[in-house]
This record gives structure tokens, sequence and C-alpha cells, in this order.
């Protein structure tokens, strides 16, 4: 059994903004799986269903971004998992927009949600992340702007493929694959192209 953890915040004023961007690559999987995500229980909305004769619980906790770790911590109590069985997809600034870092563990970063899920499993670092790219503001731009603001023209394109990518190597991570989920996904695809 894996849970799945997408990050966001609650509510349509969010919906397709960057920091939704974990939310989004959820549903991409919830859809090709036809799972349903309605299911309120432990701080989250969930969904369950099978992949590759695994069980999977999707998550998009509802505690805002912020407080992420509370309902993380409360699914792995109750499903009774080691935090080794959870993956966490997530928007990241110090990406590049459109780019995929998937890890098999590693620090919280920059990212407020990550602290939370780390703090909330006592400083426990080792479980699978998809940080999905989001790109810097602008020099002197407003940082909580920008995560909360929506992507334009291209800079959408770009996120969309990026939370489609996500949502495949989590799929790679749950079939034991997190290797190649790498090998595909963590390329600097827009800094090459930036550089050509």
């Amino acid at each position: 059994m894996f849970i799945i953890a997408g990050l966001g915040n609650p509510g349509f004023a969010y919906s397709l903004s960057r920091h939704n961007a974990g939310f989004r690559a959820l549903d991409l999987i919830a859809a090709k799986l036809n799972i349903k995500i309605s299911r309120r229980q432990h701080f989250s909305l969930l969904g369950e269903g099978f992949y590759a004769s695994e069980k999977l619980i999707l998550a998009k906790p509802q505690t805002y971004m912020n407080l992420s770790g509370r309902a993380v911590e409360a699914l792995l109590s109750y499903y009774k998992l080691e935090p080794s069985r959870l993956i966490v997809l997530f928007d990241d600034i110090d990406l590049p927009i459109g780019n995929l870092r998937v890890r098999a563990s590693g620090s919280a970063g920059t990212h407020n949600g990550m602290r939370s899920i780390i703090a909330s499993l006592n400083g426990e670092q080792g479980f699978s992340r998809v940080r999905i790219g989001v790109g810097k503001q602008r020099l002197g731009g407003d940082l909580a702007a920008h995560v909360l603001g929506r992507p334009k023209n291209e800079e959408q394109a770009l996120l969309d493929e990026a939370q489609k990518n996500a949502a495949e190597a989590a799929l790679l991570i749950v079939t034991g694959n997190l290797a190649q989920a790498q090998a595909k996904f963590n390329r600097h695809t827009q800094i090459e192209q930036e550089q050509e």
C-alpha cells in the first residue's frame, strides 16, 4: 500500500495557482485509474484504488499548505504505514517551471508544506517526493503572490506537462521503479533550451 499525497490549498480560489500543482498532478493519477477523490477523513479528501496490484490512497490534505503534516501524519498512523510508503507531489519555486525532481528522500528545501510534513514525522525524511518546478518570482516580486498566482500562456503549458510527468513518476515509484523515474524526469529541459 502507498499513500500518494498531492499538496495544495483547498478552495476554488487556489485551484489554478502554482501552489496547487500537487493537487492537479494527483487529479491526473485519479483520472487515469478511475479513482474518485471525495471522501473526507484524516484532514484530507481521499480516494482509494489499485495500481499494479498495489493499493493506493490518494490524498489531498485540506489543512492548507503550511499544515500539510497534520494530514499526512494522521494518514500514516491510521493505515499503519511507514514513511517509506509515502509519495508526496508538490510545487517547487527552486526549479524552473516545467522541470521535475524525483527523490527517494531529502530535506524540505524552501517548501512550507514539506517542512510541516517532516516536522510532523519527527524529522523523518525517508519518503519519496516529486518536486514540480513552478519557477521563482520576478526580482523584487512577492513570493506569496507568485505561488498563489496562475501561470500564463507558455508557462501554463509547461506546468501542465510537468504535472502529467509527475503523475507518471509517482506511478513508477509505486511499481518499484524510482530509478527509472529519476532517469526519465530529472532533466533540465528548460535550462537546456535557454542555453541553446
